[in-house]
């Protein structure tokens, strides 16, 4: 890919120098080509000065004997010709397009003059005033070729020649080195695989810009990369947790049911059934919690779709805490305080907190409602031992329950303060635990509902 790149830049500035050096040329060769006609008109004159004198003298002949020029003709006020060189003799004027009206002389080029066919001269026009009128001089000399001549013009193709095979071998060596830090780039992205976390491009400091700018662009794609597999990493560890801790807390109660059975097949006419099956029903009701609460993680995993409406939250905290308590709830609801959100999570939400402090709080649940800096805020309060600042992050992992947590209530899923936060998260809002004096600090900060 490189070597291909290569070429067709070096191809490209190749082609790009022969036309530029076909435009230079082509302005050289006709200042060149001019300057050159110049000098020869030059000459030209200089050596029609002697038939100039000739008529001054009054000693013009019909034939005159003029070298180093290719002809001569001599026209006089009439435009009768009255005197030329053998080869013109007995020819017509040869033109009257030199000189100009205006002008005493002049320089032309023409080809297939009467008498001269095929054949292609420099032709100058001088006028001689004499007292009967003005005297035309023409003189003929070779044409300058459009190419001056074969040293110019080959020395135009060699520098020309040159100049493509630098601009050929320049810029193959430039793409080269330039290319070089690419390919080392695309060496050792091959050489990464699945496992190769860690590997880094080298950004030497002597590279350009953009080469720079794509060996740290590669760098950051594999921080990038590393940074995806390691969270994959952790949710599959996560994943394998929590179906570990998901098999054992459905093993547990399912266990129980089948050794209550068990024991009172065993002695059938000496079991106490009705205690057998009031130990069966509570079992089930915490099985089926279990299952409730998977359900409702796996549809706020997937995204389920919620409904958004306008909930007052102080109202629905109101109505929650009319549930059955066996601790004292304490409600401080400031009035007007709406989010925007699904009731139905929002008030499982609620419930979770609310159950969460009546298992931990000695006797008294402090539950607030207030606006606070443009967010939603709700407070969950108990009075009990609290959770120490190390497991503030914990006790919201998926089955997590704190030793103290087991001994008072083991009927409970670790699933209710998982659940709560996923349902605020949902909802753009965040569910932490903050220092208190005394007991767990529940704090929930949702964005308000726009006005």
């Amino acid at each position: 890919m490189g070597r291909s790149l290569r070429v067709r830049l070096a191809l490209f500035a190749s082609i790009a120098m022969l036309l530029l050096s076909i435009v230079v040329n082509a302005i050289v060769m006709y200042s060149v080509h001019n300057q050159t006609v110049e000098a020869q008109a030059h000459q030209v004159f200089g050596k029609a000065v002697p038939v100039l004198l000739t008529i001054k003298r009054g000693r013009l002949t019909e034939v005159l004997d003029v070298r180093d020029l290719d002809g001569v003709q001599v026209v006089d006020p009439s435009g009768r010709v009255t005197a030329a060189t053998p080869n013109l003799a007995g020819l017509p004027r040869l033109t009257k397009a030199i000189p100009l009206p205006g002008q005493a002389n002049g320089v032309a080029e023409f080809c297939d003059l009467p008498g001269l066919p095929g054949e292609c001269h420099l032709v100058i026009a001088m006028s001689a005033y004499q007292p009967d009128g003005a005297w035309l001089i023409y003189a003929l000399a070779p044409d300058v070729p459009w190419y001056v001549s074969l040293q110019v013009l080959a020395f135009q193709l060699g520098v020309t020649t040159i100049l493509i095979m630098l601009a050929w071998f320049g810029v193959s060596r430039v793409v080269a080195q330039t290319l070089a830090p690419v390919n080392s780039i695309t060496r050792h992205l091959a050489e990464i695989t699945a496992d190769g976390g860690g590997m880094r491009m080298a950004v030497p400091e002597n590279l350009d810009d953009e080469i720079r700018t794509l060996a740290e662009t590669a760098n950051q794609t594999l921080e990038r990369l590393e940074t995806a597999m390691a969270k994959q990493d952790a949710a599959m560890e996560q994943q394998r947790r929590f179906a570990g801790d998901a098999s054992h807390d459905l093993r547990s109660p399912i266990t129980a049911m089948r050794t209550q059975v068990e024991e009172a097949m065993l002695h059938p006419e000496q079991a106490d059934w009705p205690a057998t099956a009031a130990a069966l029903m509570a079992s089930l009701d915490r099985l089926q919690a279990i299952v409730t609460d998977l359900l409702t993680l796996t549809k706020l995993d997937t995204g389920a779709p919620a409904v958004h409406e306008p909930v007052n939250l102080g109202e629905l905290v109101a109505t929650e805490t009319r549930r059955p308590s066996t601790k004292r709830i304490v409600t401080r609801v400031q009035i007007g305080v709406i989010v925007t959100g699904d009731r139905l999570r929002l008030a499982r939400l609620v419930t979770n907190l609310l159950d969460n402090a009546e298992r931990h709080a000695e006797s008294q649940i402090t539950v607030t409602v207030r606006q606070q800096d443009d967010r939603a805020v709700l407070e969950v309060l108990d009075d009990g031992a609290g959770i120490a600042p190390d497991q503030w992050e914990t006790v919201f992992q998926r089955f997590t329950r704190l030793d103290a947590s087991r001994n008072i209530d083991a009927g409970g899923t670790g699933l209710g303060l998982t659940i709560a936060r996923e349902i605020a998260e949902s909802h753009g809002g965040t569910l932490t635990i903050e220092p208190s004096d005394r007991g767990a600090r529940f704090v929930l900060r949702m964005p308000p509902a726009e006005r």
